[in-house]
């Protein structure tokens, strides 16, 4: 993809909107959208890296309540031309189809590499990925399963959303909450992922959420690692400008 003179690639990621309660993240709702408003006068494409809500589930006819700030407005960006893609994350694995009806707005289950003037891209939402977190691996697959997601939908919505996002805010190990301290490149999982990556072919960016830090890591061969941070501590992002890839902080 060649991006046009002027124009600009964005990326986000781990807003958990509905956490701790639809309530106290309303602010961050806000602020996120007036992120969008800015962005859509040179955006080509946005890129949103996944737990966009702290807990999202479709059923056949319902979907969680809330949000309509953020659905509006990505549906005003989409509907202008810019390009969108969601990535789903460790809160919102189950989407079904409403993204791609509703806003045209393609989903990924998985890890896409992308190419844009020249500089090769691996984007991700990031969990599961490299060695560890072996507790959450084997969670994912039960998330993931038919049969245990068919079990889920036969719930009525009130008491599925309830338990969902009582699990989502109270379980650490469900709800991805990552000590927000930088381990060291040894002990940084997607580091590894990163670096064993490489081995195989060279990217020039992994960009990746989940971590809920932002940074900016170099890797072996000009590549570069960056992780996005969240929308609750640190309201950043990243842009690539057709050359470089910048790692930034909203401020409203």
């Amino acid at each position: 993809m060649i991006i046009p003179e002027g124009k600009k690639i964005y990326f986000a990621s781990d807003n958990h909107l509905g956490a701790p309660s639809r309530d106290a993240s309303l602010p961050r709702e806000k602020r996120f959208v007036e992120w969008l408003d800015t962005i859509k006068t040179d955006a080509h494409t946005l890129f949103l890296l996944g737990d966009l809500f702290d807990f999202w589930f479709e059923y056949s006819h319902v979907i969680p309540k809330g949000f309509t700030r953020t659905l509006g407005k990505l549906a005003e960006l989409s509907d202008s031309g810019i390009g969108i893609h969601y990535f789903v994350g460790n809160h919102d694995l189950w989407m079904n189809g409403y993204f791609e009806e509703e806003l045209n707005i393609p989903v990924h289950h998985k890890p896409m590499e992308f190419d844009f003037n020249g500089k090769s891209f691996l984007i991700g939402h990031g969990d599961g990925l490299g060695p560890g977190d072996k507790g959450y691996k084997r969670m994912k697959k039960v998330f993931t399963n038919p049969i245990a997601k068919w079990l889920f939908r036969w719930l009525h919505p009130d008491l599925g959303m309830r338990l969902a996002q009582y699990l989502s805010v109270k379980n650490k190990m469900i709800s991805g909450e990552e000590d927000i301290k930088f381990l060291g490149e040894d002990n940084e999982w997607l580091i590894q992922f990163c670096k064993e990556q490489l081995k195989q072919s060279h990217r020039d960016y992994f960009v990746f959420g989940h971590r809920h830090l932002p940074l900016n890591i170099d890797l072996e061969g000009n590549a570069k690692y960056i992780n996005l941070g969240d929308w609750i501590h640190y309201f950043t992002y990243a842009v690539f400008d057709g050359n470089n890839l910048d790692l930034l902080e909203f401020k409203s």
